[in-house]
């Protein structure tokens, strides 16, 4: 008996080993350009089944790039802040929708930082168990004295 319950126990535990956990995220409002407006994924790294999108920029090189064109930053050298970026990105690969989730204290500087993050270039999108999928990615990023750092 106990072997039996062993070896159920087993294969439960197997099959839900193999299971694939998939996030979405709620769209509350029309986002253009999206290819499925009910399937918004957040890829979890718990599968290499999901894969996140991926932009043509690393994190180095954003951060290199907002600290260059971000003029608000290079008017206020002692400024001190966080936030946070949050994009759509299309299976296509186009970024559809971009927001500041956690804003900044000026308007003015998330402005800014929405219009570089819109304009990085394309992006490889999201795949789940091998089909592309649209994605949401979400970036942070702290600012002190004036220097942007993207997390």
């Amino acid at each position: 008996m106990k072997k039996t319950i062993c070896i159920i126990i087993f294969f439960v535990l197997s099959f839900q080993i193999k299971a694939q956990f998939v996030a979405t995220m709620e769209i509350k409002e029309w986002v253009a350009g999206l290819c499925d407006q009910n399937n918004v994924y957040v890829i979890l790294p718990i599968s290499k089944k999901q894969i996140e999108a991926k932009c043509p920029l690393s994190n180095k090189e954003i951060t290199k790039r907002l600290n260059n064109e971000v003029q608000f930053l290079k008017d206020s050298t002692k400024y001190n802040d966080k936030g946070m970026v949050n994009l759509i990105i299309n299976c296509k690969g186009e970024v559809v929708r971009c927001e500041i989730d956690n804003k900044t204290r000026h308007p003015e500087l998330d402005k800014q930082i929405v219009t570089i993050f819109n304009a990085l270039g394309e992006w490889k999108p999201g795949k789940v168990s091998g089909s592309k999928v649209d994605t949401a990615r979400l970036f942070s990023f702290d600012i002190k004295d004036g220097k942007i750092t993207v997390n």
